[in-house]
Formats: C-alpha cells, sequence, structure tokens
C-alpha cells in the first residue's frame, strides 16, 4: 500500500461521514444544538450539545432507556442484545462474555486472529492498491463466521452467506419500507434466509449431540450456546445474527480507521513493530 494514498482507501466513508456532519451543523445553525427531527421514520430528538450527551449516558438505566427506531427492531428480530433492555439483555450478554472467556482468548481467539490476518495478508499483491475498509470487513466477517459457527473462510456456504449478509447490512439503517425493491425488504428476506441458514447448523449440532457424534473441531459459540444455556431457538437466531452484526460492523470500522490515522504516529508503528 503506497504511503501518499491511505486517503483514497477510505474516501466513499469519509465523504459519507462528512456529509452527515455538514447536515447537523446546518441543523444546529437553524435550530440550535438540541431540536427534534425525524429519523427512520420516527420522532427523534438529535442533540450536539456535550454537557447533555455526558447526562444522558451517566444515566442510561436509570433516567434514560436504550432504544433502536422500530425499522432497526425489525431487522435485526425482538431478541437482539442491540435490542433488548433490562435483565434479558444482561442475561444475553452474560452468555457471549462466558464463552469468551479469558482462557478462551489466550488458546484459541488470539491465534484465530493471527491466521485470519495472515489469509488476509497474503491475498495482497506488492505495490497493488486496495480498499483497506472491504479488507477490514471481509477479515472481520470470516473471523467471527469461523468463531460462531465454524465456517471456514472461501468456502462457498461462507461466501453465500457473506452475500446475503451484505444485503441484509444494507437496509438496516434504510427508510422502513417494506416495499418491492426496496433495501428493506431486501434485507428483510435476507435475514430470512439468513436465520434458516443458522437454524439448519443448528439441527445438525443438535442431531450429533443426541447421537454422541459431535466434532471436537466445532468449538464455537453455537455448540457453547446449545450446551450452556436455556435459550429458545428464536432467542439463539437472534443472538448470532445480532453477534455477527455488531462483531462485523463494529470491528471492522476500528480496523479501518487505525490505518487511516497510524501514519500519521509513527511512534505507534514503531511500538506495533
Amino acid at each position: 500500500m503506497p504511503d501518499s494514498e491511505p486517503i483514497f482507501l477510505l474516501l466513499p466513508s469519509i465523504l459519507s461521514l462528512i456529509l452527515f456532519f455538514i447536515l447537523i451543523k446546518r441543523k444546529q445553525r437553524r435550530y440550535g444544538n438540541i431540536y427534534k427531527s425525524n429519523l427512520f421514520g420516527e420522532k427523534t430528538i438529535v442533540s450536539a450539545d456535550a454537557g447533555l450527551n455526558k447526562f444522558i449516558l451517566q444515566n442510561e438505566g436509570r433516567l434514560f432507556e436504550c432504544s433502536y427506531p422500530r425499522s432497526i427492531g425489525g431487522i435485526l428480530g425482538k431478541w437482539s442484545m442491540l435490542v433488548l433492555v433490562g435483565d434479558m439483555h444482561r442475561d444475553m450478554r452474560i452468555i457471549s462474555l462466558n464463552f469468551l472467556s479469558n482462557a478462551r482468548l489466550r488458546t484459541h481467539l488470539l491465534r484465530e486472529v493471527e491466521k485470519h490476518t495472515l489469509l488476509v495478508l497474503n491475498t495482497w499483491k506488492e505495490k497493488c492498491i486496495f480498499s483497506a475498509q472491504d479488507e477490514a470487513k471481509k477479515f472481520t466477517f470470516n473471523l467471527m463466521a469461523k468463531n460462531i459457527m465454524s465456517m471456514d473462510p472461501g468456502h462457498p456456504e461462507t461466501e453465500q452467506l457473506k452475500k446475503e449478509y451484505v444485503t441484509f447490512m444494507k437496509g438496516v439503517v434504510s427508510a422502513p419500507l417494506n416495499l418491492p425493491g426496496t433495501a428493506y425488504r431486501k434485507a428483510l428476506q435476507s435475514r430470512s434466509t439468513i436465520l434458516k441458514f443458522i437454524e439448519k447448523k443448528m439441527e445438525v449440532r443438535i442431531r450429533k449431540m443426541k447421537e454422541g457424534k459431535e466434532n471436537l473441531e466445532e468449538d464455537d459459540l453455537l455448540e457453547w450456546v446449545l450446551k450452556h444455556s436455556n435459550l429458545s431457538t428464536e432467542q439463539i437466531l437472534d443472538l448470532i445474527l445480532s453477534l455477527l452484526f455488531a462483531g462485523h460492523e463494529t470491528s471492522s470500522v476500528a480496523i479501518t480507521l487505525a490505518i487511516y490515522f497510524l501514519p500519521g504516529c509513527p511512534l505507534a508503528i514503531q511500538q506495533l513493530r
């Protein structure tokens, strides 16, 4: 990756981010730091006031309750960790954290991270130009798919799931118009396809467990949840989909931003080396 060209790798994301902040600034000049708007088809209070935002975050769960627009809840599912609040959210979170215990991080996950990192790096050609964001998304999706359902990168079923997931993602933050051809309708259809795929995996695992034919190599979240939780089928499906969504989106963005900002911090690069 040429040192002089990192900005072009992130241009689409940067432009969309700039346009978003331009819109916010225009609204601020017209209405002030706190104003009413309509986002995702719902009435919304938008705050660009640092003091108010800090107060809200510090009082989440007491004076304020975390929630998402109905369009997002409709796509992610009612049992998604991103939609749940209170005790049920806590229980789902504990299940996920117990799976990602310190022992597992040391003995399994870190090796998987290195393995998938090398797989991506080995596809790069010398002096080629590529999209850092696309490569980060490829890396995080393959890593999540492997640790959630033991799916190998490059396998036909993994690539098909990735294709459905991309369509699903495009509709998560779209206008909630359930009409033919809209991103929202396509996302709902992809969600249905993904859940059927996960459920089929579940049925195979459950049958193997009953027959005593468990595969020791399938040491993943799906296997762990089936053995150590009392969640219903619907809850497990929404949990896995929400973790795939949350882990992939947050990690890929963080990696992309790290690549973008690292050239401006030689000390950080030296420490990483």
